[in-house]
């Protein structure tokens, strides 16, 4: 390989390919298909793309079909054939639901079919990069050669695909007073590929012999800085930190914001709750799951820094599960149930609903 990058990190670099609008080459065996990002796509490149002759499919979430009112016959990803003319309107309108009618009617001229292969790999790098999970994609004229002859990012499906375990590497690591506890210590890690970095604060001396009080939290902008009113993440984000004051605890800091959704698309689904849908419905219509976050990360932090056993702050039960299947036992579950609102109540009232512990 010499000097050149490695599989994981021409997958980084069609990430950053994608927020730019520059269309990334994937490999399938023989085959080779280009693909777009919805988001940042321009009327430049969906003409020179046009211009090529290939069939090109629009590829969506089955959440974002099902919102369309586009029923699939299987699940996985949909295909929706691009119609001849269409533009940069159109497009908008399908993968889109902030810049376009929330009413569940396909637009005119959609038509869905199950897929897989290259249309699945797409979505998967247009959520990766925090884009809407929207794609544009079609098969490339002249395969690898096209891709090196216009110098397009490469990423090869038989490649090891991405996963937290063993991808995050240590990266610096120091003392800092905190209001919390004047004894502690913030570590930062960051994930192989230099996509992300995430944080640990050991406040106080929290025991490896035992388990330790320990809160996974994923970064929310709006409300641990702003004060946002709107969900409870702040509140608990300060409660947690007082209660690891005292004894000692590890708060884990994940750059997942928005449920692993990004700020932006965050903002989106908040626009679309103004409109009377609850999150995980205003989710579903961006095209993303209830939640798309990987808490297999804090575990792996967990091991690096050499804690077994936790004591887990927490009201999700999907974070002992995983913790558990990570090899972190969790010794016990400690509840957190603070910052209620009459802004959020409702938001409070879906996590319920979705399985959050009381």
């Amino acid at each position: 390989m010499g000097l050149g990058p490695d599989s994981a990190q021409m997958r980084a670099r069609a990430l950053i390919d994608l927020r730019l609008g520059v269309p990334v080459a994937l490999r399938f065996g023989e085959r080779v298909a280009l693909a777009l990002a919805a988001e940042t796509l321009d009327g430049r490149r969906l003409d020179e793309l046009a211009a090529l002759g290939a069939e090109i499919g629009i590829a969506i979430t089955a959440r974002r079909a099902e919102a369309l009112g586009v029923r699939l016959a299987e699940g996985g990803v949909a295909r929706l054939d691009l119609p001849s003319g269409a533009g940069l309107e159109w497009i908008s309108s399908v993968c889109d639901p902030t810049a376009a009618p929330l009413a569940p009617a396909a637009p005119p001229g959609a038509r869905a079919a199950a897929e897989d292969g290259p249309h699945a790999l797409a979505l998967e790098l247009a959520k990766e990069a925090l884009l809407l999970p929207a794609a544009l994609v079609a098969d490339a004229p002249d395969g690898s050669d096209f891709a090196a002859a216009h110098g397009l990012t490469v990423v090869d499906a038989a490649a090891v695909a991405l996963g937290a375990g063993g991808l995050l590497r240590a990266v610096a690591t120091a003392r800092i007073p905190l209001a919390a506890g004047e004894d502690s210590r913030l570590n930062v890690f960051r994930t192989v590929d230099g996509v992300e970095e995430h944080c640990a604060v050991e406040i106080g001396q929290p025991s490896r012999d035992g388990p330790a009080l320990t809160r996974i939290h994923s970064a929310c902008f709006t409300g641990d800085v702003m004060g946002s009113l709107k969900c409870d993440c702040g509140p608990q984000l300060r409660a947690a930190m007082q209660s690891m004051g005292t004894d000692g605890g590890v708060l884990l800091y994940l750059s997942q914001e928005g449920r692993g959704i990004g700020l932006a698309n965050k903002i989106r689904a908040y626009s679309i709750q103004d409109k009377g849908f609850d999150t995980y419905e205003a989710n579903h219509h961006l095209g993303f799951e209830d939640d798309e976050r990987d808490f297999r990360i804090g575990a792996e932090i967990l091991k690096l820094m050499g804690f077994a056993s936790v004591r887990l702050l927490t009201n999700n039960p999907a974070k002992i599960e995983v913790m558990e299947r990570s090899g972190i036992r969790v010794a016990e579950r400690v509840p957190l149930h603070v910052g209620e609102t009459d802004h959020n109540r409702g938001y409070l009232a879906a996590k319920a609903k979705s399985g959050h512990l009381a």
